[in-house]
């Protein structure tokens, strides 16, 4: 069940999601209220895990990570056993950043990133490939970078 959140409780995620090192006065500072206060709304967002955790956003060209794929799985087999094996294994793949089960034509998409093609190549054919229940394999390979953000869409609540 999702948490109520009030208007300021809104203002501050949006204020966090731009920058997690605003300290609890900078926020009260920039919404018109006392640091306490903010300080206390701050710590129950954190306590309800609507914070989940405070990271630093890396910028991946500039470690020479160049290549992002978009890589669709369809498993061998259908079945519950066969999706935990798949996933405990994926979650083993550092290359692996994000992974959804999909509706349609796909079961799985991941999103991986990697320094070049021949790295994807290699982790594709050495690691992927290695796990456990895998039929069928297909790779996107993203050209251009439209948008990419980490920050959810706070307005509509």
């Amino acid at each position: 069940m999702p948490i109520e959140l009030t208007p300021q409780d809104i203002k501050i995620l949006e204020l966090l999601q731009q920058d997690c090192n605003r300290s609890s006065s900078e926020v009260a500072e920039e919404l018109n209220m006392s640091q306490s206060p903010a300080w206390r709304r701050i710590n129950r967002l954190e306590q309800a895990g609507v914070i989940e955790k405070k990271v630093a956003i890396l910028n991946r060209e500039a470690l020479g990570m160049e290549l992002v794929a978009f890589t669709t799985i369809n498993l061998s087999q259908a079945g519950h056993k066969n999706m935990e094996i798949f996933e405990d294994a994926v979650k083993q793949l550092d290359e692996v950043v994000e992974c959804y089960t999909m509706t349609g034509s796909w079961d799985y998409m991941l999103k991986v990133v990697v320094r070049d093609i021949r790295h994807y190549e290699k982790f594709v054919r050495r690691r992927l490939l290695a796990v456990p229940m895998i039929g069928e394999v297909h790779s996107h390979i993203s050209v251009t970078e439209i948008k990419n953000s980490t920050e959810l869409p706070l307005r509509q609540l």
